[in-house]
């Protein structure tokens, strides 16, 4: 038992193997009452029934908060309006949920009076950056407590074996130890069975998309209108974020849309194999781009286009509340004014291809860009356009025929 200072810790309690173990162990260790506050980001969990077992497990305060809509529109949607993507392939879902957890149970903590909060990522992960950078910019005078940097506990098995002691009910067992996010964005799956990135996921452990070879033999097109860089409706019905969000989870999901197996490189050095399934944002990036294609300056397009991979590696690593982030999110916001319009995609046996696009805010021509005949295009000025464009290189070579 510590003899410390604190008398109160908020814990971001999902109601699993870790953080269940981890309430235990926090009144066990610190001998202090554990608030316990759970965030609704559209998990599908039965949310009474996990604060009924926290309470269970001698929790007298539970929190359990609807964040859908302010997940979508605050944190999912600036970030798609980025279309960040982490290393080409990951679609960010569970780096997005983190800043919006820790800030309101960093709130929430400051409400309570608590003196510090805890979370239960682990000591090799991101998670733990992610959660503790968030707390620091929002609200530096909390103490973190780390469980998985202080405890003697090693893996997810003795953790297992732990809550068996203790008598916790948790759904995860020693034959499938793989860790699980689940949230209204995306689900990723680690550890465990995918430790070997030789070995293909199992199917059974998909939740959000059928397997692509059973989807429908037919593709199923969906039109997609946005405004200034945000989908508003689909096929035509105007949808809240949140439920937008999750109808064209079902649609891309039905259709085997969206499955990612990555080998990342993690912030704290290591690679790690993840697996996941992101249906509606896999759709969202693919209609968003077809837009931007149609209504963004060259220029600019190219110039935000060279922001991603930072953007996406800001977000990976837990710096969205950071100066540096949101900069870089008004600018890119700014590029999203002329972003209205309506995208259409086509979904088939897990692809998700553009079919067409359109806006007012246009900035294709026809008049120009046709191989007809037309009267706005003097094809003879394209001859000056390539001899001042080539003249370095031909200096170049000038020289190294000299050379010669």
């Amino acid at each position: 038992m510590k003899q410390t200072s604190i008398k109160k810790i908020v814990l971001a309690y999902s109601g699993g193997l870790d953080t269940s173990v981890i309430l235990k162990w926090l009144q066990e260790t610190y001998q202090a009452e554990v608030i316990a506050f759970c965030a609704d980001l559209g998990q599908g969990e039965d949310l009474q029934a996990i604060k009924a077992k926290a309470k269970k497990l001698g929790v007298k305060k539970v929190y359990v908060e609807d964040l859908r809509e302010t997940f979508v529109k605050d944190y999912v949607f600036p970030m798609l309006r980025g279309n960040a993507m982490y290393e080409g392939c990951y679609l960010l879902g569970t780096s997005i949920a983190r800043p919006l957890i820790a800030r309101r149970q960093a709130e929430i903590a400051l409400q309570e009076g608590a003196e510090a909060v805890s979370h239960g990522a682990t000591g090799k992960g991101n998670d733990q950056v992610r959660f503790e950078l968030t707390y620091m910019a929002l609200a530096p005078g909390l103490k973190i407590i780390a469980p998985w940097r202080e405890w003697t506990l090693r893996s997810r098995r003795e953790c297992i074996e732990y809550a068996d002691r203790h008598g916790i009910p948790v759904t995860a067992t020693k034959a499938k130890p793989y860790s699980m996010d689940l949230n209204l964005f995306h689900v990723s799956y680690e550890g465990g069975i995918l430790e070997d990135p030789w070995k293909s996921p199992p199917e059974e452990i998909f939740q959000m998309t059928v397997s692509p070879e059973k989807a429908p033999n037919k593709p199923l097109e969906v039109e997609i209108e946005y405004e200034r860089g945000n989908p508003v409706a689909v096929d035509g019905k105007k949808m809240s974020p949140a439920k937008l969000l999750a109808h064209l989870n079902k649609l891309g999901g039905a259709h085997g849309v969206g499955r990612v197996d990555l080998v990342e490189n993690r912030y704290v050095g290591m690679k790690s194999r993840g697996v996941y399934e992101t249906p509606g944002g896999t759709i969202l990036h693919v209609a968003h781009r077809g837009l931007e294609s149609l209504t963004m300056d060259r220029e600019v397009l190219h110039f935000r286009d060279s922001l991603i991979p930072r953007y996406a590696d800001l977000i990976y690593n837990g710096y969205w509340f950071s100066p540096e982030r949101e900069m870089m999110q008004v600018a890119i916001d700014e590029a999203q004014k002329d972003v209205s319009g309506t995208a259409r995609v086509k979904l088939y046996k897990g692809s998700c291809t553009l079919a067409g696009r359109k806006s007012k805010n246009s900035l294709y021509r026809l008049d120009i860009a046709t191989f007809e005949e037309d009267d706005v295009y003097n094809q003879k000025d394209a001859e000056g356009f390539i001899r001042l464009n080539a003249l370095r290189l031909k200096i170049r070579a000038q020289r190294r025929k000299a050379k010669s």
